[in-house]
């Protein structure tokens, strides 16, 4: 059936589980207002060797207070309960639910449930704790940019289904915080996949429904009640182009960026299974050390903007003063001086240890991508002035050696070289993921002419890329961006879906996995392209 989800109605899964979605009618038996009971199934997060965090929401009728225990077990009919946790909550939290619960077995599989004071029983959920000790395999699929209207999340359920996989990572761009009439495809949404609130979200009360909204798609439901998740912000889930300070698309007349940008990270903490630590490291036996980040609010510095250069009455000799001045300001900062300075000797303590890999994941590329000259060749004959605007821009610094894209590591040159320098200082096996393009992209990253690790950047699950804008091959497309920047290694252009990292401990390999189609819900995908790389080499095999 068509999943509708529109400005009056919700796919309620709640209580009923997955299994809602074939009553007819149920897809629009009311609004997040009207909900109670367990509302958005159940997921789980940051796990450890013996915890592991466990999601759900309960809206209780009467009181604003209710108390719902949590429960865990190796049995899929719970006969041996081994763990649990109680939990009050309420409306001051959006009646959300995140126990941790302890006393787990590493490496092993479990169940969950949560049940209420009544007796009602949450859909059940299965998780798994981290290894211990010698891993010979451990796989994660790796998420970005899921925009609901473009399309259905046929990503999420395919890795739902795969037994290869351990460990679902999302890198940010979880949901689009844009009003009806802003970043939706010019037909209207597929199948009226239109979030809630119909305006931009600004307050609390907006952050809360549009989550409520996007964690109404069984398919996301699906993933999270399948797999445990790391999961960290990039800038929509507060607003585009975020910073400590501010956004691109935060106005004036919005109110204070402090108060929008707290609402934002308190819906975050409460909707989202994660934990209140904006960044942490992870191992996976001796096997990965895997570094969860936060590169978009608590201490990025403002973007560069090439704007003013381009309107200079020489702007190649303005770019070139930019490129071979400012533009390498030591000041400026993806992760902010604290979190550089724990990741740094994170680094190093993994590599100390003998972990035979080091993961960082990021919410932007980091790999050096600038445009080539064709690319205004590229562009459709209906081309809106916008974009031949940014596409012209994008050129005109790749002239003078500067990345089209200044909102990612390409606009913060000083900090990407700190990065990769303490990467190189203690001989790190580094493997670098990434999101926010929309595209897929393969890259052998290096500093000072010296390998430093490779960088796997994944593409959207339903978000445009390249495609939505160029008339030309995309096989054109990525042969020309492949030959003009000589850290990128392979590059797709013009599909949907996920990353599939299977690492070993003598090597790891990347799947870009491309869906079918985003435009109907159907579980279909194939492998666009597999990289490999050896441990001790920081290089992509060829």
């Amino acid at each position: 059936m068509t999943v509708s989800i529109d400005r009056r109605s919700f796919v309620l899964t709640g209580s009923l589980g997955l299994g809602a979605l074939s009553i007819p009618g149920f897809a629009h038996a009311g609004t997040v207002a009207d909900l109670t009971g367990f509302t958005h199934n159940v997921a789980s997060g940051e796990p450890g060797t013996d915890t592991m965090l466990l999601w759900t929401r309960y809206v209780a009728t009467g009181s604003d207070l209710v108390r719902v225990r949590a429960e865990i077990s190796e049995q899929a009919d719970f006969s041996r309960i081994v763990a649990g946790a109680e939990v009050e909550t309420g409306p001051w939290r959006d009646w959300t639910v995140k126990p941790v619960v302890q006393g787990l077995k590493p490496g092993t599989r479990y169940f969950y449930r949560f049940i209420a004071p009544d007796g009602t029983r949450s859909p059940v959920g299965q998780t798994k704790t981290l290894p211990e000790g010698n891993v010979r395999r451990f796989g994660i699929a790796i998420f970005s940019c899921s925009n609901l209207p473009f399309g259905y999340f046929n990503a999420y359920g395919h890795a739902a289904a795969r037994e290869d996989i351990d460990l679902a990572v999302h890198l940010g761009d979880y949901f689009y915080e844009y009003s009806k009439t802003g970043y939706a495809p010019a037909g209207g949404p597929v199948d009226g996949r239109y979030p809630q609130p119909d305006n931009e979200t600004l307050t609390l009360a907006d952050y809360r429904l549009r989550y409520a909204s996007y964690r109404a798609d069984p398919d996301l439901q699906a993933l999270h009640a399948a797999k445990p998740m790391l999961a960290q912000m990039d800038d929509h889930e507060s607003a585009n182009n975020s910073w400590e300070g501010g956004a691109q698309n935060h106005q004036p007349n919005e109110g204070d960026w402090s108060v929008r940008r707290g609402a934002a990270l308190q819906a975050w903490r409460e909707w989202m299974p994660v934990s209140d630590r904006p960044f942490g490291s992870y191992d996976i036996g001796t096997l990965v050390t895997l570094f969860r980040t936060e590169s978009r609010l608590l201490g990025r510095t403002p973007e560069r903007s090439l704007t003013k250069f381009l309107r200079d009455p020489d702007p190649a000799k303005a770019l070139a003063a930019f490129r071979d001045g400012a533009y390498h300001d030591p000041s400026v900062s993806m992760l902010g001086s604290e979190q550089e300075a724990w990741l740094g000797h994170a680094l190093a303590d993994s590599v100390r240890r003998g972990q035979r890999w080091q993961m960082a994941g990021f919410g932007t590329i980091m790999g050096n991508t600038l445009a080539p000259v064709e690319a205004l060749d590229w562009l459709k004959p209906d081309s809106d002035a916008r974009t031949r605007a940014y596409v012209t821009a994008g050129v005109t610094a790749g002239k003078a050696g500067l990345p089209s894209d200044m909102d990612n590591w390409g606009g913060f040159p000083a900090a990407r070289e700190r990065f990769l320098k303490s990467a190189q200082a203690v001989n790190a096996n580094l493997i670098v993921i990434s999101g926010d393009s929309h595209n897929a992209w393969a890259y052998d990253l290096a500093q000072d002419g010296r390998a430093a690790g490779v960088e796997f950047a994944g593409h959207a699950v339903t978000s445009p890329g390249y495609e939505s804008a160029v008339g030309t091959d995309p096989k054109t497309v990525a042969a020309a961006m492949v030959r003009h920047n000589p850290e990128l290694k392979w590059c797709d252009t013009s599909r949907r879906g996920y990353m599939a990292t299977m690492l070993m401990p003598d090597r790891v390999t990347n799947d870009w996995v491309f869906v079918d189609t985003i435009t109907q819900r159907l579980l279909k995908a194939t492998i666009g392209h597999r990289a490999t790389v050896m441990r001790g080499r920081n290089v992509m095999s060829a």
